[in-house]
């Protein structure tokens, strides 16, 4: 599904230039379920963000599902990330003031939609939320913000699914359950790929990636 060849990606500062990741190289299969992890600095986050069409490499190919990810146009990145990508991050990124089914409903709202209610309340029901549709963030809990969050990941049926530490603010048993969700859902045929520091969280995955001043230092497979 992810091919990536070489990537190189430098960040520039003035005058200072910062080598984030350097000469890269690795694959993830359909419907594997992997984890990244590295001390903080290793490229961990570069990589999700080259993985997921959110910053491009300065050199390299990323094909992703056959296509040469490297060369094409700002919107299709867009469509990409629309309707192949779903992501799910450490501070779940979710908006105050609307409910959680609002909240799930936006990725739909920006694809352009219509008929969006019962794929919402679906998504929802997935992760076992949708008796909180109506809530608002203030009236959940972080495990349930988590999961709002992970529906809205869902909502447009995308062949993967990015996590950047999505345990990161949760206590150990409701990142249990957040995990146990993630390998569900991955059980069912998604491509998860989860970006962590801890090593309790990478043992959910089938193989962990760990990497070191951006480039990969070994890998582990269950």
């Amino acid at each position: 599904m992810i091919r990536l060849e070489n990537i190189i990606k430098v960040y520039k500062t003035g005058t200072v230039e910062v080598r984030a990741l350097n000469g890269l190289s690795c694959r993830v299969e359909q419907g594997e379920m992997v984890s990244i992890i590295g001390p903080s600095g290793s490229g961990k986050s570069t990589l999700m963000h080259i993985i997921g069409c959110l910053d491009r490499p300065t050199s390299g190919k990323y094909i992703l599902e056959g296509m040469d990810v490297s060369l094409l146009r700002e919107d299709q990145l867009a469509k990409i990330r629309n309707k192949k990508v779903g992501f799910v991050f450490q501070f779940f990124n979710l908006l105050p003031r609307v409910t959680a089914l609002a909240n799930v409903e936006l990725p739909l709202i920006y694809g352009g939609l219509r008929n969006r209610r019962q794929r919402v309340l679906d998504a929802l029901e997935s992760v076992g939320l949708s008796h909180r549709a109506h809530h608002l963030p203030s009236q959940l809990s972080g495990g349930e913000h988590q999961r709002v969050a992970i529906a809205r990941a869902l909502v447009n049926n995308p062949d993967l699914i990015l996590a950047d530490e999505p345990t990161g603010n949760l206590d150990t048993q409701t990142s249990k359950e957040i995990m146990l969700i993630l390998q569900q859902l991955n059980q069912k045929g998604i491509t998860i790929i989860i970006v962590t520091h801890e090593a309790d969280i990478a043992a959910y995955t089938q193989r962990t990636i760990y990497l070191r001043d951006g480039q990969i230092v070994k890998e582990v497979r269950r």
